[in-house]
């Protein structure tokens, strides 16, 4: 057989083989999803915050002297008076000082009885004409100097008895030693606290809150207040004060709940749990695995029952956290939105509904 005749049917078979059938496309993948129905109703969150009980007037008492502290009269859990003595200082110091001042006015009014005397005389002389008036001027001046120095003499006394009055340490109202700063022996500095007390009076539950908390909280919330260890033991309160600065560590603020006729198993530092029900924001409420985004915007995943396909719709967000979506206007009751397998979808594509998100 010729080289051209074994060509030529070569060529035929090829052309043969293309003839046959195309092989049919791949059938669009089908991609399993959860998905959730649209309700427009939110509920409140609610949420609860360890705290403590504190006194809502607390002082702190010190010295204003420096010194040797010689005696501190109360501890821990002791119950205190008005113008109760706490603490003592040594007084040997402001004693001397007081002796010297006495000493010293003693000898201004001395001076004081000699240039009276001196200026009666005077001008009693200068009356008759005994006396040039140098002299009269003289005595005169030598009166109101030595006036002078007894009236500092007399401040001066005045103080260093003030001096020896604060050697003792009084409280000014009733009330609970909560701590204690420094014991007998010590030298103390002017200011360093001795003793705090905790004034009888009302209690405040203290907490330390979220910004995020505090920037969406109304500001007359009603407060439920239990005790840790006994949640049977419970009472309303009011939020009375809101810390300006935040803890630079922490980075919360100390929040102080002013409890209404607190019960008495409710002591100082007490554990308590604070609960509050924030009131529901407006809007569809999603899980946050629903979300994505398109063309830098925020997106969710909608599912047409019909065709059973998706498309991207964009929403517009109030608020979220780790676990949920607040979506505020983009979609309508009833609607099926995509909660899981979000990744791998594409618009247009056929799905299979798993069931609602629980």
């Amino acid at each position: 057989m010729s080289h051209d005749r074994i060509a030529v049917i070569a060529l035929m078979a090829v052309t043969l083989a293309g003839c046959g059938n195309p092989e049919p496309p791949a059938p669009q993948q089908i991609r399993p999803v959860r998905t959730v129905t649209v309700e427009h109703h939110v509920s409140g969150e609610s949420l609860s915050l360890t705290g403590q009980i504190r006194a809502q007037d607390q002082a702190n008492f010190a010295f204003r002297l420096d010194g040797r502290m010689i005696e501190r009269l109360v501890n821990v859990g002791d119950t205190v008076k008005p113008k109760q003595i706490i603490a003592r200082l040594d007084p040997q110091i402001q004693q001397n000082a007081l002796r010297q001042a006495q000493a010293n006015l003693s000898a201004a009014q001395g001076q004081l009885t000699q240039a009276r005397n001196d200026f009666d005389r005077q001008q009693q002389l200068l009356e008759k004409g005994n006396t040039p008036r140098s002299r009269f001027d003289q005595a005169q001046q030598a009166r109101q100097t030595a006036e002078a120095q007894v009236n500092a003499a007399q401040a001066q006394l005045h103080t260093t008895q003030d001096q020896l009055g604060y050697t003792d340490l009084v409280v000014d109202s009733a009330g609970t030693v909560t701590a204690v700063g420094a014991e007998p022996g010590e030298v103390v500095a002017a200011g360093r606290m001795i003793a705090q007390v905790a004034r009888q009076g009302g209690r405040d539950a203290v907490f330390d809150v979220p910004a995020q908390l505090i920037r969406t909280a109304p500001q007359d919330l009603m407060i439920e207040v239990a005790l840790t260890d006994d949640p049977k033991i419970t009472v309303k309160g009011h939020i009375r004060e809101v810390a300006p600065q935040a803890d630079p560590t922490t980075r919360t603020f100390l929040v102080k709940v002013g409890l209404m006729d607190p019960p008495e198993t409710m002591r100082l530092g007490a554990t308590v749990t604070g609960h509050i029900t924030m009131t529901a924001p407006a809007g569809v409420e999603l899980p946050a695995s629903a979300l994505t985004r398109t063309n830098g915007l925020p997106a969710v995943w909608v599912v047409d029952p019909k065709t059973e396909t998706v498309s991207l719709r964009n929403v517009d967000i109030q608020r979220y956290d780790s676990a949920s979506v607040v979506v505020s206007q983009g979609l309508e009751t009833g609607e099926a939105v995509v909660t899981a397998g979000v990744q791998v979808l594409r618009p247009g594509q056929k799905v299979r509904l798993l069931g609602d998100a629980k």
